[in-house]
């Protein structure tokens, strides 16, 4: 079977590489292949908002991988989903929007160079989004991502923002300009009208019929053709068993996550040397941060029954369950526009001096406080965790074969710091409910319930029923140390025409959620590579 050849290969067609097949194949003289191990994003609960529950673990659309069991976690493997089809994790996720503090950026400039600024990435944020509020000069108005507020949040989300304010938080009216210190706010969408606004429906399915792209989805990359030095293509696993190379004249692009880029580095010998050596994979390039420098918010929710007023729970069953559909199909509003939660808030705990703990606050509790089957009677659910995790993880290959998922090692709530951050976060969660704006509509808390009440009950609570809030980072590092695998430029280190373009390359975590900062990152980062090619 003969090669394919393209000038730009990208591997990956999640939030960053939906953003990079657009943005470089806008020059007609270019052609860009894009590859994707899942498929088309045709399910119709990628495009409901709300449909989120019922991604998370569907095996068609997901990679469902599970973590090593490990002490901080009480042995438990957690479930970990990753976007496997286009679009990636954007079109599975909750659907908000959060940019990082300034402090996130400024300190990845410490670690790179200068040009990774809050304020020099600032115009890729905005480059990615058009926002559909009120006019600032923070916020983009012709980007490719629609943001938008929250429609008609229901009354006890108007309560939890009250609470909030007696609890001592101030309220912001667009936490993605001025989150620096405790707050409680509403959060942004990335949805579109009625629909989500994913990497995929807003990047790529504009450029799809550009000649010059070339989409490939169900095929898994085997490893990268590398020789002396230089990364000259892939070879790829088709959806028939057959394999195939393909041939780039100019750079091969990674963006397959963060379990996929290390994981498809480490097959091509491009990694840390234990690894490769176990596994006989002959080393391209020795670099021991592949894999390594893994981080990830861990999140623990608090969940209780409520009285006199209406949420999810009850509008999710029956005939309410059937006004929503309609209300959704003839208005584009109400249950089915919901993302992950709809309130958000900032809290500074006594272990830092700028906020440590981020919230999500729904109005809907789910059976043992994990997102899946909701309850039946009315409730609500908040949701916490450790905002810049101390804790560090790991994610190695187990096998040559690409079909073996890897062992992903995340090290949750390893570092004391960080345990001790999150039973904070949970207790101020507690005390949040109990003023009088929200303990009108408390019946009892039901996760993790009374008998929890010392701190020693409740981080066991945590330890023994959290999960990944779906933010992990940081697997190939940009940086200038020896551990990291990119400059910042993002290219490889010790292998010409390979560079690495999503969420693996953040040295630290950003303080919120994440897809927001990859989108910026892609945006970023094609930039620089058209600023390359061009003279």
């Amino acid at each position: 079977m003969s090669a394919f050849t393209a000038d730009y290969i990208i591997i990956g067609a999640g939030t960053a590489g939906c953003v990079l097949a657009n943005r470089l194949s806008a020059d007609p003289s270019v052609s860009v292949l894009l590859i994707e191990a899942g498929g088309a994003d045709r399910h119709p609960m990628i495009h409901v908002p709300a449909g989120f529950v019922r991604l998370l673990d569907h095996p068609d659309i997901t990679w469902q991988y599970k973590t090593k069991a490990e002490s901080g976690t009480a042995l438990r493997e957690i479930l970990f989903p990753r976007g496997r089809v286009l679009g990636g994790s954007s079109s599975i996720n909750g659907l908000l929007y959060v940019r990082p503090f300034r402090e996130d950026l400024d300190e990845w400039a410490r670690l790179s160079d200068d040009s990774w600024r809050y304020d020099k990435v600032l115009p890729f944020y905005k480059k990615s989004e058009t926002w559909m509020g009120e006019s600032s000069p923070e916020r983009g108005t012709d980007g490719y991502i629609r943001v938008d507020r929250i429609k008609e949040p229901p009354e006890i989300c108007h309560a939890a923002v009250q609470a909030g304010i007696q609890a001592g938080l101030q309220f912001e009216d667009d936490p993605n300009q001025a989150h620096e210190h405790g707050s409680i706010w509403y959060y942004q969408q990335t949805r579109d009208g009625r629909v989500r606004s994913s990497a995929a429906r807003a990047y790529l399915y504009p450029a799809r019929k550009r000649p010059n792209l070339t989409v490939w989805t169900d095929c898994q990359i085997a490893r990268l053709l590398v020789q002396n030095g230089e990364c000259r293509g892939a070879v790829v696993n088709l959806a028939n068993g057959q394999q195939k190379e393909v041939h780039v004249k100019r750079e091969v692009i990674l963006s397959a996550g963060v379990i996929g880029t290390p994981q498809v580095l480490q097959l091509s010998g491009i990694g840390p040397a234990d690894v490769l050596e176990e596994l006989g994979i002959r080393q391209e390039a020795r670099l021991e941060g592949v894999g390594r420098n893994f981080q990830d918010h861990y999140v623990a929710r608090l969940c209780y029954r409520l009285k006199d007023t209406v949420t999810a729970n009850e509008r999710s069953q029956g005939m309410r369950l059937m006004r929503e559909l309609m209300s959704y199909a003839l208005q584009g509003k109400g249950l089915l526009t919901y993302s992950a939660a709809l309130v958000g808030a900032f809290y500074q705990t006594k272990h830092s001096s700028q906020p440590d703990v981020q919230y999500v606050i729904a109005p809907g509790s789910f059976k043992e406080g994990r997102i899946g089957q909701l309850e039946a009677e009315p409730g609500i659910s908040v949701g916490c965790w450790q905002m810049r995790p101390k804790s560090r993880g790991r994610v190695r290959i187990l096998s040559t074969d690409a079909k073996v998922a890897p062992e992903i090692a995340p090290g949750f709530l390893s570092e004391p710091d960080d345990a001790a951050i999150l039973l904070e976060g949970l207790k101020f969660g507690r005390e949040l409910m109990k003023h009088s704006s929200l303990s009108k509509y408390v019946v009892r808390e039901t996760v993790p319930g009374p008998e929890h009440a010392d701190d020693a009950a409740l981080l066991d609570y945590a330890r023994r029923n959290g999960s990944t809030v779906y933010h992990s980072v940081g697997t190939c590092a940009m940086g200038n140390d020896e551990q990291s695998v990119v400059d910042p430029q993002l290219r490889v280190k010790g292998i010409k025409h390979l560079r690495i373009v999503d969420g693996s390359i953040m040295p630290r975590i950003t303080s919120t959620n994440t897809n927001a900062t990859v989108l910026m990152i892609a945006e970023k980062a094609a930039a620089m590579i058209i600023g390359e090619r061009l003279p």
